[in-house]
């Protein structure tokens, strides 16, 4: 018999609780960190809206790398509930007529966590995105296979790709840059959210690379160059490079892409490994189809992962900044509680 004293007195979290867990998943990565998410919270369930205000519509003019941020986030949330003793049950893409409306959350108690899910929460607010040069990451082979069980409950597949296909993803993202040189349209998006500092989103200069360091990354998203420096000059970038595949292309395909990113990220930084998740390369028709061609597991790739090891001596960069809860959370009437 279940010792009811262990449980949670509450049906759903406290709202401290929630604040709390939601403070700790806004850390979730997301494209040019616009943080497209808000949440609504009627005191029984938890709703998951895509905010199309911060939809970039040069960069991402179908909402796909908008969605799988998303999906980050919802899985960062998943995790640092469940620190607090609390399951969730997520219907994703709940309401056809509601293209906003992505997932939709409910709570039961959840008293003893597995020791994984326990790491992957301390290692939300160590997560950092790392775009400098990284050596190869030890223990390869055991990460991919722990990575492939965290995806496989989101129907995602996980390749990990050998040194010949280096060359393929270095053209597909070349060429995805290339693309973009002359869209006016692009180059105003991209400096709007990056470079800045002292705000609460977008992706500050202290987090770019110069051109020296750039140019040692070949498989990179090209952003505004930083001030010149020359950080890990003695290397040239080896990370492995994992690549996320859906079996197709909706919302819900996205949706758990940007879960699963969010699981292998996690348990790379567990691991004190340094990532960085590219989605631009597979935003175009033409690139996904060059990297489809090298991988050996099925499905239209989402995102490619470099993960690496960064020296020993790094210096730990200051966070990228967040919005505060009180921006992504709505907290109204249960429709019960309006009944009477």
């Amino acid at each position: 018999m279940t010792d009811s004293t262990a449980l949670p007195a509450s049906p759903v979290p406290e709202t401290p609780t929630l604040l709390a867990a939601l403070q700790l998943a806004s850390r979730a990565p997301s494209v040019h960190n616009t943080q497209p998410w808000r949440w609504e919270f009627d005191g029984t369930r938890l709703d998951l809206f895509r905010d199309d205000d911060r939809q970039l519509t040069s960069a991402d003019p179908h909402g796909r790398q908008l969605v799988i941020s998303c999906g980050a986030m919802l899985h960062h949330l998943r995790t640092a509930l469940a620190v607090h003793g609390w399951h969730t049950d997520t219907h994703r893409v709940p309401v056809p007529t509601r293209p906003d409306l992505l997932a939709t959350i409910t709570f039961r108690p959840w008293t003893d966590p597995p020791a994984g899910v326990m790491a992957r929460a301390r290692a939300i607010e160590q997560r950092r995105t790392d775009r400098l040069p990284l050596t190869p990451p030890p223990a390869l082979g055991e990460l991919v296979h722990t990575s492939r069980m965290l995806v496989s409950p989101h129907d995602v597949e996980l390749d990990v790709l050998d040194d010949s296909a280096r060359p393929v993803l270095a053209a597909a993202s070349e060429h995805a840059t290339a693309n973009r040189h002359y869209d006016m349209d692009y180059h105003t998006e991209l400096h709007w959210w990056t470079g800045h500092s002292g705000g609460t989103e977008g992706v500050p200069a202290t987090a770019l690379a110069s051109d020296a360091e750039a140019a040692r990354v070949p498989i990179a998203r090209k952003f505004p160059s930083a001030p010149h420096s020359e950080r890990r000059g003695d290397l040239e970038d080896e990370a492995a490079l994992l690549v996320l595949s859906s079996p197709g292309h909706t919302v819900s395909d996205w949706l758990h892409a940007g879960e699963a990113l969010s699981a292998v990220l996690l348990e790379c930084t567990a691991r004190g490994l340094a990532t960085c998740a590219l989605t631009h390369i597979t935003e175009l028709p033409a690139a996904r189809e060059s990297i489809h061609g090298v991988l050996t597991r099925a499905g239209v790739p989402q995102v490619v992962i470099r993960v690496g090891a960064a020296p020993a001596d790094t210096t730990v960069p200051s966070p990228t900044p967040r919005r505060p809860v009180a921006e992504i959370l709505t907290i109204r009437d249960h429709p019960a509680a309006r009944a009477t």
